[in-house]
């Protein structure tokens, strides 16, 4: 039967009514995931500028090196930002080349931030720029990332800062410097992380103490403050350990959270930090979480050295024997 002019008028309206409410429902959803914390199925990108993907273009073909590279360089796991290979006149181009990558693996930028003056106190890391270079090269990160806004960026700010400080003799420099430096990376859809050592370093009361005079002088002057905190960051605790951890650490601040790295404490600790053997990649990224402990992320790419310690190039740089150590236990596919 012929429907009449008005009766098709009317479910003309009426579908488009329908069609609107579904996309505004995408775009709410959409906005949700945007907007909210990181979390358990919390998924950052896997870059295909990642030193574990340009050692698999390079690898000899059917080598256990070649294996170990191509499993590594699918896992997402954090971007160290680094002002000797990112520098202010590029650390925007390299965060616009991650953004897109996320964009189109639906991940968050996930991104380590880690060039403070006297970086490392001295260690194998040492480096990092003069302070108000520092300055500088922060604020540079601060507006990529807010135009990658989109992605939901997540920021591990200078990993071994914070607990190393009381060693280094310079706490009130390193929490005028971070706090600084949150000021620069702050925004709605940033979630900040400064360092929370591990659970083998500092007492709770200390590093929560330390955390919490960050988190204060970010906020001085209306600055936008922290998400919290991470630990085990390129070390090999226990996550049971760890989630303990940040619970005692959390406890006694208000409100902030913790991210867990788990990259290679599949096999826990030795005892030792630098390059130690018999290690495993821990938990995929994104597979825990609860009130306190926001997720867990790979945070320490598996196959970067420590530095030159049993047997390692210098810090940071591609080491294959380590990453075929460290996928082992890997299940074949």
């Amino acid at each position: 039967m012929a429907l009449s002019r008005r009766t098709a008028v009317l479910l003309a309206v009426a579908g488009l009514a329908v069609v609107a409410a579904v996309v505004l429902a995408v775009v709410l959803v959409s906005s949700a995931q945007t907007t909210r914390p990181p979390g358990p199925g919390t998924v950052v990108v896997a870059s295909d500028g990642s030193k574990a993907s340009d050692a698999a273009r390079h690898a000899p073909a059917g080598s256990a090196e070649l294996a170990a590279a191509e499993y590594l360089s699918e896992q997402p796991t954090a971007v160290w930002l680094t002002p000797e290979g990112d520098p202010i006149d590029v650390v925007d181009e390299r965060i616009a080349r991650l953004a897109a990558e996320a964009r189109a693996q639906s991940a968050r930028v996930a991104v380590v931030v880690y060039g403070l003056p006297g970086r490392d106190c001295g260690g194998h890391s040492a480096g990092g720029l003069d302070p108000d270079s520092y300055a500088d090269w922060t604020r540079a990160i601060g507006d990529a990332l807010r135009d990658a806004a989109d992605t939901s960026p997540i920021v591990v700010l200078e990993p071994d800062s914070l607990a190393l400080a009381p060693e280094c003799g310079n706490e009130a420099e390193r929490v005028e410097q971070l706090a600084g430096a949150v000021q620069s990376l702050a925004a709605e859809r940033t979630w900040i992380y400064v360092d929370g050592g591990h659970s083998d370093w500092l007492p709770a009361d200390r590093m929560a103490a330390l955390i919490e005079q960050v988190d204060r002088a970010s906020r001085a002057d209306g600055g936008g403050g922290i998400r919290g905190f991470v630990t085990n960051v390129s070390n090999f605790m226990a996550t049971a350990d760890e989630v303990a951890y940040a619970h005692d650490v959390a406890a006694r601040l208000d409100g902030l959270h913790a991210i867990i790295d788990t990259s290679r404490n599949g096999a826990g600790s030795n005892g030792e930090w630098c390059n130690p053997p018999g290690r495993r990649v821990g938990e995929p990224g994104g597979t825990l979480g609860d009130d306190v402990v926001d997720t867990n992320l790979w945070i320490k790419p598996p196959g970067e050295s420590d530095g030159e310690c049993n047997g390692g190039p210098p810090a940071g740089q591609w080491w294959p024997e380590a990453a075929v150590e460290l996928t082992q236990d890997v299940p074949d596919e």
